[in-house]
């Protein structure tokens, strides 16, 4: 069984790699080339924070029932490069929003999908398992389709804001 402290832990070597750089489409690309799945470094966070979201450590807090939950694992520390770690879980066929919100620094997000051909939607359109990388700045709203799935996603300096307003639609 995976410990939350277990799972920070293997992600240190990975964000002292990604602490200079800043979040967007060139870094989700060098991401997902370097670190994507097949990989020892997301075969891993993968397989630990599913087991988190099992074990019930990870992405526990409902927020809008038990199909959209979160829960942040660490808070920024010097360990970590002032990244804090953050797990959510969604589920849902039919594409399903989250809270809107904003990425002040921008944000790294593992994607993890436990229902074959499930997606999140990133800054690039639907993500199945791999990385996204919302840059500074940025602001939209969580969206999965397809099933259940996990987001790992780091922060640098924890930032995210969830007062912001969305645009008229």
């Amino acid at each position: 069984m995976t410990t939350a402290q277990e799972l920070i832990d293997r992600g240190i070597p990975f964000l002292d790699q990604v602490k200079n750089r800043t979040a967007g489409g060139k870094l989700e690309t060098w991401l997902n080339q370097t670190y994507g799945p097949g990989t020892a470094l997301y075969d891993d966070l993968a397989r630990m924070i599913t087991e988190g979201v099992r074990d019930g450590w990870a992405a526990n807090i409902e927020v809008d029932g038990p199909r959209y939950r979160r829960s942040k694992i660490a808070e920024p520390a010097d360990a970590l490069n002032y990244f804090s770690v953050t797990a959510v879980y969604m589920d849902s066929v039919e594409p399903y929003r989250g809270q809107y919100h904003q990425h002040p620094y921008g944000e790294l997000n593992l994607v993890v999908p436990l229902t074959p051909g499930a997606e999140l939607m990133g800054p690039r359109g639907w993500q199945g398992p791999g990385w996204t990388a919302p840059a500074p700045g940025s602001h939209h709203y969580p969206e999965v389709r397809g099933g259940a799935l996990i987001a790992l996603f780091y922060l640098p300096a924890g930032r995210i804001s969830y007062d912001i307003t969305p645009p008229a639609a």
